[in-house]
């Protein structure tokens, strides 16, 4: 499953050097549809059904707690993971202590002004839980009158 969620130039695999002995507990982020280890001995997140670390200025994704991990391009790091604030990131590069708890980390020195969370990762959680429900997408209910896809000549 991660192989197809990655770009074939993000996969490569590495040891990180984390040892978690059994899954860790995960608490949900306020506010986001992140979650994160608290008890972790690292900067260890769940997101979109995959097991993120911030280790060394880096980030590498897992399909389980214990990996195998993959390096992630920060292209290629969802947008709800960079929004995490500061508080939530156990083990904090140094200069992170100056910066606001409550804020997100500063990115823009490595991503650029650019990333922001796309379409498809907005509200994953509830269209997820849709799914198992069997209801429809959210563009169903707004599709209004008519039965075709085709444009609107308002």
């Amino acid at each position: 499953m991660l192989a197809a969620a990655l770009p074939a130039a993000a996969q490569v695999r590495v040891d990180i050097g984390i040892q978690l002995p059994g899954p860790p507990a995960l608490a949900v982020i306020p506010g986001a549809s992140v979650y994160y280890a608290p008890s972790a001995p690292a900067n260890v997140f769940f997101y979109g059904h995959q097991y993120w670390v911030f280790q060394s200025g880096g980030w590498y994704a897992g399909p389980t707690w214990n990996g195998p991990w993959v390096v992630v391009a920060p292209v290629h790091v969802p947008a709800p993971i960079l929004h995490v604030p500061v508080r939530y990131y156990k083990v904090p590069p140094g200069h992170w202590k100056r910066w606001r708890h409550d804020a997100r980390p500063r990115w823009e020195a490595h991503y650029g002004r650019d990333w922001r969370e796309d379409d498809r990762e907005r509200h994953w959680h509830a269209r997820e839980k849709r799914w198992e429900r069997g209801q429809r997408g959210d563009h169903d209910k707004h599709r209004g009158p008519g039965k075709g896809r085709g444009k609107r000549n308002d």
